[in-house]
């Protein structure tokens, strides 16, 4: 592979998308021993679009070997790196509910580039004990001591609307990067982090919608 392109401008929401597409991808042929593959080959197998791959991927250099493709082990080394995926990030999980123990057992939550360092709730009888993979469970009001303690890079919320607001504030100013929010309200922009509402209600709500007018 060659020196990776030099970048003037941030990357585009859509491409970080795409590239994430293509990380699952990689790791799938992997797993089924595949060595090379063409765009070609990627998109045929994976549902995706064979240019765009191309086009993406230019964005960052030359990775491709003409007449042979792409080799997937040093392709998905490459992106692992450009997404900041070949360090572990500890994550901390706000809301130590079913939905919050759930993501903190997740494989998902827990592969490559990724770890759940803590649960943090506000229910006794909760705090103290760990989830089913081992995750502990800590009092809401350690959150900005063991965000510093387990350097905590990203915060997810997993609460109540009532208390996203002011849980998104305190991991904010205890020092995490980003914020993943699961809870059934807009968490607005704040300064220095990034934000992402992840609101499974409203993609129910449009499923519902979607399904209504098809019937019409």
């Amino acid at each position: 592979m060659n020196k990776p392109a030099e970048r003037t401008e941030p990357v585009p929401e859509a491409t970080s998308h795409r590239l994430s597409l293509l990380l699952r991808a990689l790791r799938g042929l992997e797993t089924a021993g595949v060595h090379t593959a063409t765009s070609y080959e990627i998109a045929a197998r994976f549902g995706l679009n064979s240019a765009q791959i191309r086009k993406d991927l230019a964005q960052f250099g030359e990775f491709g070997v003409r007449g042979v493709g792409y080799r997937v082990g040093e392709l998905k080394a490459h992106l692992k790196a450009l997404m900041g995926l070949s360090k572990t990030r500890a994550l901390g999980i706000a809301g130590a509910g079913n939905l919050g123990q759930a993501l903190a057992d997740s494989r998902n939550f827990n592969a490559e580039g990724f770890r759940v360092a803590a649960l943090f709730d506000v229910d006794g009888r909760k705090v103290g004990g760990r989830s089913r993979t081992g995750v502990p469970i800590y009092d809401v009001q350690a959150l900005e001591d063991r965000v510093k303690e387990l350097r905590i890079e990203i915060g997810i919320l997993a609460v109540p609307a009532e208390g996203a607001i002011s849980l998104a504030q305190r991991l904010a100013a205890a020092g995490v990067g980003a914020l993943l929010n699961f809870a059934p309200v807009t968490v607005p922009a704040l300064p220095g982090i990034l934000v992402k509402n992840v609101d499974l209600t409203f993609f129910l709500e449009n499923l519902s919608f979607q399904l209504a007018e098809s019937k019409t």
